[in-house]
């Protein structure tokens, strides 16, 4: 019985991820038809002579100050550690320092890492990889103390997982480690059970300040 509603839930999961790829899909058609229209205005107006610059709101925000996340984390009965307090969400150009590492919130970079099913062999930019998680997507990340056979399977895992992506993060307290945005476990190896459990929650989970947000089309290695 177990078994099936499992089966159940993760096609239920399976699918609602492919919706929004679809969703995600349909938005970028829409955003190169507006950047091609937008081009053509802007050499029409270079032929008449004349340029306008606009600055943005988003620019704005670009050159923010930069905000620390305030709080401290909570562990559940499931062992996942919630994050209690602020985690601010302005997009900055400053160096970020977060009270955690990895770090599951707080302002960060305006460009996310890529995040549909990415495995990074190098550490990659805190700011952009918390920009994956507000978007929805599950950070693996582990030190040189993982075992390489599990290094090895979890990215199996994460190449066939749509918003997720992993790289090594070596100041981390335990060997492996998955953050959400707000959330964040340890896990004993890629065998862990918790690990299914964790994707099956946060992968576009309730947690996700920006669902549906692209995963793709960001900075990669």
């Amino acid at each position: 019985m177990g078994s099936a509603k499992n089966k159940t839930s993760n096609a239920s999961r399976k699918a609602r991820i492919e919706e929004l790829r679809r969703a995600e899909q349909a938005r970028e058609r829409r955003n190169r038809i507006l950047t091609i229209t937008a081009s053509v205005v802007v050499v029409a107006g270079l032929v008449a002579g004349g340029v306008v610059l606009v600055k943005s709101q988003s620019d704005k925000n670009d050159t923010a100050s930069d905000s620390k996340a305030s709080g401290h984390f909570v562990t559940g009965s499931d062992g996942v550690k919630t994050w209690k307090g602020t985690l601010s969400r302005n997009h900055v150009t400053k160096t970020v320092t977060y009270p955690m590492e990895p770090p599951v919130g707080g302002d960060h970079n305006q460009v996310w890492m890529n995040c549909n099913g990415d495995v990074y062999a190098k550490a990659v930019n805190n700011m952009n990889a918390v920009h994956s998680l507000e978007h929805g997507a599950v950070w693996v990340t582990y030190n040189s103390k993982a075992s390489d056979a599990d290094v090895k399977a979890l990215a199996a895992k994460v190449k066939k997982t749509p918003y997720t992506l992993m790289s090594p993060v070596e100041d981390q307290k335990d060997p492996i480690m998955l953050s959400a945005w707000g959330k964040q476990r340890t896990v004993t190896s890629a065998t862990d059970p918790n690990v299914d459990k964790f994707f099956a929650s946060y992968v576009q989970g309730k947690q996700t300040p920006e669902p549906g947000a692209a995963c793709t089309n960001g900075l990669s290695q």
